[in-house]
């Protein structure tokens, strides 16, 4: 039986279905979106997040537009579909995947002829969907194949079943590796400002029966530096052509912190999330959200009014930090541009 995590992203009843993350763990809330807007609304405002589960939402969202758009007009549906996607792109910038699954979907509405396209696009998105979730069981597995028995690892934001289609990504290699009994500690970083650390990936792991331990962020060097990590395992929302990584505001320092301490960081993320168009992460745009989300928590105020507030969502991590970036295509040790254009190269 899937746990709730694994059912966090379901087409049902003609239309589609989402766990809204806001509300976890306390209460397990669905959100169903009848239409693209509704399902723009749900990425922009964090209903769903994680870079693969943005695309796969997306991709669902076509579908509900490309319905509306033909029973609208039949002959320029193709054309007016446009919009709808161009407001789909600009719902969260910095998650690739986003862009991937509207152009493989536009990739089917331009072959598309006069007949209503609903149920050939809804094809499209489930294998979108579907294959997703099997890209995290392989890269789950080719990165559990990196770990030695008796390793203590920490990740950070919540890279598992709620952030992709199912199972995870660095979520996946813990799972996969728990599975093979090679882990005997898992710690997870609360991840402020919106906790998805404490919220969603605890509670996702303990929804699985595989027990975490919670540390604030500030915590992790003082882990790192009493030796009990072998490990930093984390997800990406974009992968430059050179290997450097957008990823999770946090990310960054986790890294130079792992590389003083003599501990390997791993980034586990589909192919879907590597832009060979980028040529390094200064390249990638990097969202900026609202000042209350660091300034409040569940609509209280913790700071004084009028503070200045910088709230950038992600950052970059240098290549020359990752020691293993894992996908379902292979695994590149030490990633550099050369190595990731094989990589991308290979069936």
């Amino acid at each position: 039986m899937k746990s709730l995590a694994d059912q966090a992203i379901v087409w049902q009843d003609n239309h589609l279905v989402l766990l809204d993350q806001r509300k976890l763990p306390k209460d397990v809330q669905y959100i169903h979106c009848q239409n693209v807007n509704d399902v723009i609304h749900a990425i922009k405002n964090m209903v769903v997040r994680g870079a693969p589960a943005i695309g796969v939402t997306a991709a669902y969202g076509v579908v509900l537009a490309a319905r509306v758009r033909y029973q609208e007009s039949k002959s320029n549906w193709q054309q007016d579909i446009e919009q709808d996607l161009s407001e789909l792109l600009c719902a969260r910038p910095t998650a690739v995947n986003l862009r991937w699954a509207i152009e493989k979907m536009r990739q089917e509405i331009v072959k598309s002829g006069s007949e209503d396209p609903e149920n050939t696009l809804l094809t499209v998105a489930k294998k979108i969907h579907h294959e997703d979730v099997q890209a995290n069981k392989t890269l789950g597995d080719l990165g559990a194949n990196l770990l030695s028995k008796g390793s203590a690892v920490l990740t950070h934001c919540n890279a598992g079943a709620l952030a992709t289609g199912g199972y995870g990504t660095a979520l996946g290699v813990i799972r996969s590796a728990y599975a093979e009994n090679k882990i005997t500690a898992i710690y997870a970083d609360e991840t402020r400002p919106w906790f998805q650390g404490t919220r969603l990936t605890a509670w996702e792991l303990l929804q699985d029966s595989i027990p975490v331990t919670l540390i604030c962020d500030s915590a992790a060097a003082s882990l790192m530096r009493q030796k009990k990590l072998a490990w930093v395992i984390v997800g990406a929302d974009r992968v430059a052509s050179n290997g450097d990584v957008a990823n999770k505001i946090g990310t960054y320092s986790l890294a130079v912190m792992a590389r003083e301490h003599g501990v390997n960081f791993m980034v586990a993320a589909p192919s879907s999330t590597i832009d060979m168009h980028m040529r390094s992460g200064d390249d990638i745009e990097i969202e900026e959200r609202a000042h209350n989300e660091v300034t409040h928590v569940q609509n209280e105020s913790i700071s004084p009014e009028q503070v200045q507030v910088w709230n950038p969502v992600f950052d970059i991590t240098p290549a020359e930090y990752v020691s293993a970036l894992v996908t379902e295509k292979g695994v590149v040790k030490l990633p550099n541009r050369s190595k990731i254009e094989d990589l991308m190269k290979s069936k």
